[in-house]
């Protein structure tokens, strides 16, 4: 019987080795799942960034255009050509229209329109641009702009392709012996070819009615329009002056009584402008407010209506959300005991204090958050360097005159952000409605344009990070 050997397999153990790669890619990991709980798991911080603006009051008013509009007629009866498009100024002795008293020159622009100029890509630019300000203008109250705008477009259209087609082919038209008239302008201008009953009215002529949309038409005289002898034609506006006339209310009348000049913003435009204003009694015996401007009238020439809002102050400020407006407590202290440290450029106070049981002055510097009627206000947190009950020495006084620390008052301010951590700013209010606030600009201890402030000033703490 062969012998049965015993076999016992025993397993080899390997010696642990420590992967400093795998260590490495687990504390990474662990880290960035740390960071990721912790960005969702912050409140979130909503700020806003302060701009120069001012408060306009909500009341939206409709103004009627005035300007000096010298309308120019006809000579002759025939067909009309442009030379000038609308808008545009001109010079006097300027070639503004053809007429073509027989057809002939009608006649043969039909038969040869194919040899008509193509619109380039300025004449397609300023087509756009009419359309966009249409677009940002345009009010479901005031419907009527719909059939203006169509027939100023319409027009602009007609003139492009008359310019091109005249200059181009007027060395053939001599050719056919076909002759017409250029009528040239008898002063220097803006041009514009939209004709209404509001030419040559002014202020004291104003009625309610004028501004009752379904009065209001305009009529234009399209290239190759017929043109009778004695009608308007085209009007010359030789000034850079021109007024907005509207109706006011008694509320008006009583806000606005003190006031020699308005600012006013544009319903679909991005233009404010300060205008003269004054109040004139209209033909009806209403009140009407008169505001002249000096400038960008050729940017509504083709207006007569202007739909506006009229800023509650002029004065330049920063505008801000009430929403980050909040109050703070602060230590009031006489001006009169800030002082400078000795070397040190920092201003702050001499704290009276104890050592060994002898009192002795020593300057503790301070941040002033504002100052008013002779009164310093310092930060009465908890962690500040000077508390209710210290006793403040004034400078160079003998016997020394002393001011305990415990009278407080509250500021209204924001909290600024910039820092990353939260700093109380003083704010001088102008104006404020139900949503913004107006407050000075360029005030010491004050807010600057481009600062961001809390939204929410309630959330705000003097010296508290941002994010945490």
């Amino acid at each position: 019987m062969a012998s049965k050997k015993n076999k016992k397999v025993v397993r080899y153990r390997r010696p642990w080795k420590i992967n400093i790669g795998v260590i490495c890619f687990l504390i990474l990991f662990v880290y960035l799942i740390f960071c990721a709980t912790s960005y969702l798991g912050r409140k979130e911080v909503r700020y806003y960034e302060v701009a120069a603006g001012e408060m306009v009051n909500d009341t939206t008013h409709t103004g009627l255009i005035l300007r000096t509009e010298d309308v120019q007629n006809a000579p002759a009866s025939g067909y009309v050509n442009y030379y000038i498009r609308d808008g545009k100024r001109a010079a006097v002795g300027t070639r503004i229209y053809s007429l073509d008293e027989t057809g002939n020159l009608k006649k043969y622009l039909e038969d040869n329109a194919d040899q008509s100029a193509a619109l380039s890509s300025q004449n397609l630019k300023e087509l756009k641009t009419r359309l966009v300000s249409f677009s940002a203008g345009y009010s479901r109250s005031s419907f009527y702009s719909v059939y203006t705008g169509r027939d100023s477009i319409r027009s602009a259209l007609s003139e492009y392709t008359s310019l091109g087609t005249l200059s181009s082919l007027e060395s053939s038209l001599a050719e056919q012996g076909i002759s017409y008239t250029s009528v040239t302008s008898p002063e220097s201008g803006v041009v514009s070819f939209n004709i209404d009953s509001y030419e040559g009215k002014t202020a004291d002529q104003v009625t309610a009615e004028d501004f009752n949309p379904e009065n209001y038409s305009v009529s234009y005289t399209r290239a190759g329009d017929r043109a009778e002898k004695g009608t308007p034609v085209y009007k010359i506006v030789p000034s850079e002056d021109w007024q907005l006339v509207f109706p006011l209310t008694e509320q008006d009348q009583t806000d606005y009584a003190d006031r020699k000049s308005l600012r006013v913003t544009f319903e679909g435009e991005d233009l404010s402008l300060t205008g003269d204003f004054g109040m004139q009694a209209g033909a009806d015996g209403n009140s009407y407010g008169v505001l002249t401007f000096h400038q960008f009238m050729v940017r509504f020439i083709d207006d007569r209506f202007l739909n506006f809002q009229i800023a509650s102050s002029d004065t330049d400020g920063l505008k801000i959300p009430a929403s980050a407006i909040t109050t703070k407590t602060f230590y009031t202290v006489p001006s009169d005991y800030l002082t400078n440290g000795g070397n040190s450029i920092d201003t702050g106070f001499l704290k009276e204090t104890y050592d060994q049981g002898s009192a002795a002055p020593v300057f503790v510097p301070a941040e002033v958050f504002y100052e008013k009627d002779g009164k310093s206000y310092l930060d009465a947190s908890g962690d500040a360097a000077i508390k209710a009950g210290d006793y403040l020495i004034k400078p160079d006084t003998n016997p020394e005159e002393r001011f305990q620390v415990g009278e407080t008052a509250e500021l209204e301010g924001v909290y600024n952000i910039n820092k990353g951590y939260a700093v109380f700013k003083k704010i001088d209010i102008i104006d404020r409605n139900d949503e913004y606030v107006t407050v000075k600009r360029g005030t010491s201890y004050g807010l600057n344009v481009y600062d961001h402030i809390l939204l929410n000033g309630s959330e705000g703490q003097e010296g508290k990070p941002i994010y945490q």
